[in-house]
């Protein structure tokens, strides 16, 4: 295991995306664990999904902030794109770690908006890196994705793998970003840490994730459609485990250490965040109609079959995903374990309490 290096104690983070799914539950575990931490959340509130979805997460957020007063939470609305927000935010507050979780997120999205790709997840990105490299900070961990894997066929998917054939141009994007994180580090010695992470899924998550909208489909009515006939894997990872694989990392910044040519090393690590246990995309629907009927939103006697279609894949996706946490467990001691079932019912519980 890689010893702790970083303590976040009396530390600022700097947390991008902090309004998103998994910005919103980092921040929530940040401050209800640690002691005299500063958050700073930056988030531009886009409407790529419902903004009241959003809004909610930051309430959560405030919520947990007032019941740790030791502790400080700051929310500053603003576009990563916008490269003098940025670097007032790294002037006002000098971070010590940043956590950048801002993107553009969606497979199928960027295929007809790749300018909202490029602006977010490049330019954006690139501007967090100048910043981190005019106001030096001890760790920078970011958020890459299962999605760099691309159409590989050997699984599960390890970070030794080459990543240099992606299907999608997010997933373009997140390549960029680890290309862009390994020349500052380099360049500038910036510490950096990418995490691939795996189908995440949970409680307050994204309306356009698989879970979701079938429940929201299902819930009115409508039929969903399941991908490559169903036949599909998909390692999907609940939202507690992201967040404690997150924290773990944050604190194991990588070391400068130079080589034996006399050069810096580039202090760079990747890691994949999945439950390392595929699902089949029926064995998931079927769990998910289980769940829902358990919490009450659809009716015990509801006719599955006849709201279900069975469709080719689309353009963007990949069969399989399935994660080698291997370097995770081996450097952090943790390995992300929730079982699929218990991670849906808390979803169906949420689910419940939010919309009925």
């Amino acid at each position: 295991m890689i010893a702790q290096n970083l303590e976040l104690k009396n530390q600022t983070v700097l947390l991008t995306g902090a309004a998103g799914f998994i910005g919103a539950n980092l921040a929530r575990g940040l401050l209800s664990s640690e002691e005299g931490i500063t958050v700073v959340g930056f988030d531009n509130l886009n409407d790529y999904y419902d903004v009241g979805l959003k809004e909610y997460r930051l309430r959560e957020i405030e919520e947990t902030a007032k019941s740790r007063p030791d502790n400080r939470w700051v929310f500053v609305r603003g576009d990563l794109a916008d490269r003098e927000a940025v670097e007032r935010v790294f002037r006002e507050y000098k971070p010590g770690v940043v956590v950048n979780l801002a993107a553009q997120a969606g497979v199928r999205y960027s295929i007809d908006h790749p300018d909202a790709y490029l602006s977010s997840n490049v330019v954006g990105f690139y501007n967090v890196l100048e910043c981190c490299r005019r106001y030096p900070v001890s760790h920078l961990v970011y958020a890459s994705s299962s999605s760099v894997y691309g159409a590989n066929k050997k699984v599960p998917y390890s970070t030794d793998d080459k990543v240099d054939n992606p299907v999608s141009l997010y997933a373009a994007t997140k390549k960029s970003n680890e290309l862009f994180a390994h020349a500052y580090a380099k360049l500038y010695g910036i510490p950096s840490t990418g995490l691939r992470f795996f189908t995440v899924y949970g409680p307050a998550g994204r309306p356009d994730m698989a879970y979701f909208g079938f429940t929201d489909k299902l819930r009115r009515g409508d039929v969903i459609r399941i991908f490559n006939y169903g036949n599909c894997l998909r390692d999907f990872t609940y939202v507690d485990d992201v967040v404690e694989g997150i924290r773990r990392v944050m604190v194991r910044a990588p070391e400068k250490k130079t080589g034996e040519d006399g050069l810096p090393i580039p202090p760079v690590r990747l890691y994949n965040i999945g439950n390392s246990h595929p699902e089949n995309l029926l064995d998931f629907v079927k769990v998910l109609q289980e769940e829902l009927i358990r919490a009450g939103i659809l009716p015990a006697d509801y006719d599955f079959d006849a709201h279900k279609e069975l469709v080719p894949m689309q353009p963007g996706d990949v069969p399989a995903t399935y994660a080698d946490v291997s370097a995770l467990e081996n450097d952090t001691g943790f390995r992300p374990d929730t079982p699929l079932r218990e991670g849906l019912r808390r979803f169906a519980a949420w689910y419940r309490a939010y919309y009925l």
